[in-house]
């Protein structure tokens, strides 16, 4: 499949590559580039990928309490919630966010991957009365992260956005197009996603690149920035065949209500978790790999879920899987790869601590000027 940017990344010149059944582009000018961008100014992400529901009726609050693990009775119109949609054994079939448009009318936001199996099973959970529709086919999505997000925005479409707090949203009009905005994203700095009309969407993506000030990035900076941030990927440290409890610690649960999973997400957390998902710094830049086994004493001890370069930091980092016992920071451990073993420390997350994700938008960096 193929997003309503698919021209664009083509013109572009950026180098395409498949995810979750997409043909999405992994990088313009160099991952790395495109990660420093990020970090330090802004730049606009193509995640049309990601499917939107729309979940409405009086029964939507109290059916929507029941499916996610996050409450949703205390959500104000104009606030947005992160948290996971489980099968009845506690396997995550997907970690989600959640918008409040009113007392009866949200809107989901789900993976790619999922979007369809994650229709099908909110469908068959809802009362009567509550109104589904995937919204997906006809809206788009932009990312426009970095600390500089604000007021690069502002000055591509010549106006003042309004003042939002993290994990809120609104609905307005920019550049003629209505969007919805919300103070959220997927790479650690400030930033917002940006919902609007597929048809849209490329016009909005010309008018908010033209200043020079945001550059594209694709998926391969996407993945380093969540990666130093400690963010999950469903797939890869989420999955329908483990509970979350082993990833969060409980986190993204609010275990006094009930939801779907509840009794076993409890049951795990009371025996504790086996294995628990740790991050570990490498000595080098050489990057560990998804499914690279980790070792204590060159005894299997767990499994690398996620891996790369952090740019941010100058070496390799990694997620994994590892025994309970062996996940305090300051622990010693290896990862076998091919070749021989890297030695790994096992650290808090998240490895990058300069992020802006939860800072007002105070851009203090270099005027704004075309690259």
């Amino acid at each position: 499949m193929q997003t309503p940017l698919h021209p664009l990344h083509q013109a572009l010149g950026a180098r395409m590559a498949p995810f979750a059944g997409w043909d999405m582009p992994t990088q313009y000018r160099g991952i790395l580039a495109e990660h420093e961008q990020t970090r330090q100014r802004a730049a606009i992400f193509d995640t049309c990928h990601m499917g939107e529901f729309e979940i409405a009726g009086p029964d939507a609050a109290s059916d929507l309490e029941r499916l996610l693990t996050q409450r949703i009775d205390s959500l104000q119109p104009g606030q947005c919630r992160y948290g996971y949609l489980l099968q009845e054994d506690g396997g995550v079939l997907d970690d989600v966010m959640v918008f409040r448009r009113g007392p009866d009318r949200f809107f989901v936001v789900v993976n790619a991957g999922t979007r369809e199996a994650d229709a099908d099973w909110i469908q068959a959970h809802l009362s009567p009365g509550t109104h589904f529709a995937d919204l997906s086919p006809e809206r788009g999505k932009l990312d426009v992260q970095g600390p500089a997000a604000r007021p690069a925005i502002e000055r591509a479409l010549g106006g003042t956005l309004p003042d939002l707090r993290y994990f809120r949203f609104v609905d307005l009009e920019l550049a003629g197009v209505p969007v919805t905005l919300s103070r959220t994203g997927y790479t650690g700095e400030f930033g917002y996603e940006l919902f609007l009309p597929a048809a849209a969407t490329e016009a909005l993506w010309q008018a908010l690149t033209a200043p020079g000030d945001i550059q594209p990035a694709g998926l391969g900076a996407r993945d380093t920035l969540r990666l130093e941030a400690g963010y999950p990927l469903y797939g890869h440290e989420l999955s329908h065949t483990r509970s979350p409890v082993s990833a969060s610690r409980g986190a993204f649960m609010d275990l006094q209500k009930d939801f779907i999973g509840k009794p076993v997400v409890e049951k795990e957390l009371q025996a504790s978790p086996a294995r628990i998902l740790a991050g570990l710094l490498l000595e080098s830049k050489r990057a560990a790999r998804a499914g690279d086994t980790v070792l204590a004493n060159g005894v299997e001890v767990g499994e690398i879920t996620s891996g790369s370069l952090a740019p941010s930091l100058g070496v390799a980092v990694a997620m994994a899987y590892v025994d309970a016992a062996l996940s305090t920071p300051g622990t010693r451990l290896e990862v076998g790869v091919r070749g021989g073993a890297l030695p790994a420390t096992v650290v808090e997350m998240p490895f990058y601590r300069k992020g802006t994700a939860r800072k007002p938008a105070d851009w203090r960096g270099a005027p704004l000027q075309v690259n």
